[in-house]
C-alpha cells in the first residue's frame, strides 16, 4: 500500500485544535465545493518562501467555494519553532486565509501520507482526492517559479476539465517525525511520480 493518499481516495477525517481556539473536523468544511488540505509548518524555508503565493491562491478561489486548511504535524521536539504557541503567533502576525491546525500526534500526517512541507491535497465536493503534490515549482524562491500546479488544478476542476497533472512530487523540508532524524522518511514513501 502506498504511503501517500492516492488519486480518487477519500479525505481521511480529523479532529484537531486550531490557532483560533476551536477544534475542527472534516465535516466543518462540508459547505466547501473543493477543499485544499496542506501540510505546513512555521519554520521551513519552502513554506515561508511560498506562503504569500498560497495566500493569493486561497483568496483567488475563495469566492468559488474553495476552502484551505493548513495542518502542522511537525514534531516540536525536532524543531521547537513548530510548537502550537508559535503557530498562534504566526497566524496573528500573518493573518493567513485558512484555519491552522495542530496534529501533535502526527496521526493525520500518517493518514494522508504527508511527505514534506508544504504538501498539498485537493479534494472535490465528494472529498475524493483530485490533486496531490507541490503548490509551485520553486516554493523557496517564488520569484523564479514557472508553474503553479495547485492553481492549475483548481482552475481545471472548476472549469469542468480533467486535471492535466493530478500528481507531482512535493518540494520542501521533510515532515519532522517525532523521535526520528530530521531527514527521516518512511521507507514506503518513495517519490510519488
Amino acid at each position: 500500500m502506498a504511503f501517500t493518499l492516492q488519486i480518487g481516495e477519500k479525505a481521511p477525517d480529523f479532529s484537531l485544535p486550531a490557532t483560533d481556539g476551536q477544534t475542527y473536523s472534516l465535516s466543518d468544511f462540508d459547505d466547501a465545493k473543493m477543499l485544499v488540505v496542506f501540510f505546513t509548518c512555521n519554520h521551513c524555508p519552502y513554506v515561508t518562501g511560498s506562503d504569500e503565493v498560497t495566500r493569493q491562491t486561497a483568496e483567488k478561489f475563495k469566492s468559488q467555494g474553495v476552502k484551505f486548511v493548513g495542518i502542522n504535524s511537525n514534531s516540536e521536539n525536532t524543531h521547537a519553532e513548530d510548537s502550537f504557541d508559535h503557530m498562534v503567533e504566526r497566524m496573528e502576525e500573518h493573518n493567513f486565509p485558512w484555519v491552522y491546525l495542530r496534529d501533535k500526534s502526527q496521526d493525520v500526517a500518517r493518514a494522508y501520507g504527508a511527505l514534506r512541507t508544504p504538501h498539498f491535497f485537493v479534494f472535490d465536493a465528494d472529498r475524493k482526492l483530485i490533486y496531490t503534490g507541490r503548490g509551485v515549482d520553486n516554493p523557496r524562491n517564488t520569484s523564479e517559479m514557472t508553474v503553479n500546479d495547485l492553481e492549475n488544478a483548481l482552475d481545471e476542476h472548476l472549469a469542468g476539465k480533467n486535471i492535466s497533472t493530478p500528481m507531482t512530487n512535493p518540494i520542501g523540508c521533510n515532515v519532522k517525525w517525532d523521535g526520528k532524524d530530521a531527514h527521516w522518511m518512511p521507507s514506503e514513501a518513495c517519490d510519488l511520480v
